[in-house]
């Protein structure tokens, strides 16, 4: 299964970047043999609206499943919801660990934003 964690920087070992919309990478992890894509998020760092919605549409396109991330904001929820991506918020430490905490099934889908939009 493929999931997206956000993460400050291109390999596993990495911090988990507590943003979805704005993180400035996007790791596609297959969870099985743990081969992951790193998806250069930075054109929606400074993105003056439509971060979370274009990074979401971004999940979609890649085939996401489950997005790991801190938090996420109302656009950025409803736009995963409707592409049917299940989000996992409260991602801590590095992108490893939070990947290792799904898989023991320790992090709960959300159903609702944690945030409001741009926050940083």
């Amino acid at each position: 299964m493929k999931v997206a964690i956000t993460s400050t920087g291109t390999d596993l070992d990495r911090p988990v970047d507590e943003r979805f919309g704005r993180a400035k990478v996007i790791l596609v992890v297959d969870t099985e043999s743990e081969a992951f894509k790193a998806l250069d998020n930075s054109v929606n760092l400074n993105a003056a609206q439509g971060a979370g919605i274009q990074t979401a549409q971004r999940m979609a396109d890649e085939g996401v499943q489950y997005v790991l991330t801190g938090h996420i904001g109302p656009k950025a929820y409803r736009a995963l919801n409707a592409a049917g991506i299940q989000i996992l918020t409260g991602a801590f430490g590095t992108v490893r660990e939070t990947l290792d905490r799904f898989k023991k099934g320790e992090m709960k889908t959300t159903d609702r934003p944690d945030v409001q939009g741009h926050w940083s």
